[in-house]
């Protein structure tokens, strides 16, 4: 059984979401959640609250326990982007595009954990 949570349109961009969601693939959810705790990035606590709420929905959707669920993937897309422009020099202007992306978690029951 596998169960998702997605947060969409997360106001950082995919490159460095995808930097925190590598780390923790394959872990056990619990474990992972535990190690995005001590990243100190804000990509992180974007990830933890996805995390959390993928555990929940297995919790209370499915039955299921938190001690055997595994990150089964972790997948960051592209969102839509913000398009701004700034000021700059002889009355031109420079654009500015702000990313914001798609945080996807799947998690797996797994029978067999090691601790």
């Amino acid at each position: 059984m596998q169960v998702q949570a997605l947060t969409r349109s997360a106001r950082m961009s995919p490159t460095k979401v995808r930097e925190v969601t590598r780390q923790i693939q394959g872990l056990p959810a619990t474990q992972a959640l535990d190690l995005l705790r001590y990243i100190p990035r804000k990509s992180a606590r974007l990830v933890a609250k996805t995390l959390a709420s993928a555990i929940a929905n297995a919790e209370n959707n499915h039955n299921l326990s938190s001690k055997t669920l595994v990150v089964a993937s972790a997948t960051v897309d592209q969102g839509m982007v913000i398009k701004r422009f700034m000021p700059a020099a002889r009355g031109s202007a420079h654009p500015i595009h702000k990313g914001t992306s798609h945080i996807k978690i799947v998690l797996a029951e797994s029978t067999n954990l090691q601790k």
